[in-house]
């Protein structure tokens, strides 16, 4: 980070999806802001600002932050995965194949805080789900089939790894 005397504003490098990316940002700028307007990644959604619904979800050192509340000077040397990054996520397919989205505003941060969820706790029990699922918020579903995806993929998981066995 190189922060020019006198001003207010830095010059950083944030490593994301995997890439080092280069951006000129407000000391007060947050990650979503510097994620959707210096480098048009606008998978995180703007939306409450104050970390109440989880549609700015990224993650940030594997754990899911809400981009909202984080200045992007805190994150220069941590890597940083937003629903950009994870086209391949298997997470992904099933929220799709189970038809987890209906507007589709928070999937985005839904998608992520699955993600890390399967990846964190690959043995998650109902309740560590439930848990994880309260950092995000949706008006147009039940949660019953974003509960399914996650259940599917802990299951087809538990299955991989007793075919190890």
């Amino acid at each position: 980070m190189n922060i020019q005397s006198g001003t207010s504003k830095a010059f950083i490098h944030l490593h994301v999806n995997g890439e080092t990316q280069e951006a000129v940002v407000r000391n007060a700028d947050t990650l979503l802001y510097t994620l959707r307007e210096k480098l048009g990644l606008t998978g995180a959604k703007r939306s409450c600002e104050n970390g109440d619904c989880g549609s700015c979800t990224v993650l940030v050192n594997g754990e899911p932050t809400h981009s909202c509340l984080s200045l992007a000077v805190e994150v220069v040397h941590l890597p940083i995965t937003t629903i950009e990054g994870l086209l391949d996520s298997p997470v992904r397919k099933a929220f799709v194949d189970k038809w987890a989205i209906q507007c589709g505003f928070c999937t985005p941060g839904f998608i992520v805080n699955c993600h890390a969820l399967i990846t964190n706790c690959p043995d998650a029990k109902e309740e560590v789900v439930e848990e994880w699922l309260q950092s995000n918020i949706c008006r147009c579903t039940g949660y019953q089939e974003i509960k399914d995806v996650v259940n599917s993929l802990l299951v087809s998981s538990d299955n991989s790894t007793k075919k190890n066995i």
